[in-house]
């Protein structure tokens, strides 16, 4: 069965080889658009309060969901160049931020969890 990620990826791989990209969607070069369309879409919050930014008008959700589109394809076609299944790490930093924040220790609480020990 296939995700919607993969469907998505599918279809951004297919996107940058008809227009002969794929020479231009190396690791880096997808990293850099990805952190340029994450500064796009702060920008859309920069100046807004918190209660603004929980309910923006609807001329700036539209302007935001576009921002968020642009950052979900880069991220997606980051990761499938790189051979990352998405999911599968977003399901596995959940599962150690799960063992590193325990509810009952961090709860109400914004401070950060001690680093990872080494071995």
């Amino acid at each position: 069965m296939t995700t919607d990620v993969e469907g998505l990826a599918g279809r951004l791989r297919e996107f940058a080889r008809d227009r002969e990209w794929e020479q231009f969607h190396t690791p880096k070069n997808l990293a850099m658009a990805l952190a340029g369309e994450v500064g796009e879409l702060v920008a859309e919050f920069q100046w807004l309060t918190a209660e603004q930014s929980a309910k923006p008008d609807p001329e700036t959700l539209a302007r935001m969901r576009a921002e968020l589109g642009d950052v979900t394809l880069y991220l997606v076609r980051l990761a499938d160049v790189l051979g990352v299944d998405l999911l599968a790490a977003a399901r596995d930093k959940l599962d150690d931020n799960d063992r590193r924040y325990d509810a009952d220790l961090y709860r109400g609480s914004a401070r950060k969890a001690p680093p990872h020990k080494t071995a």
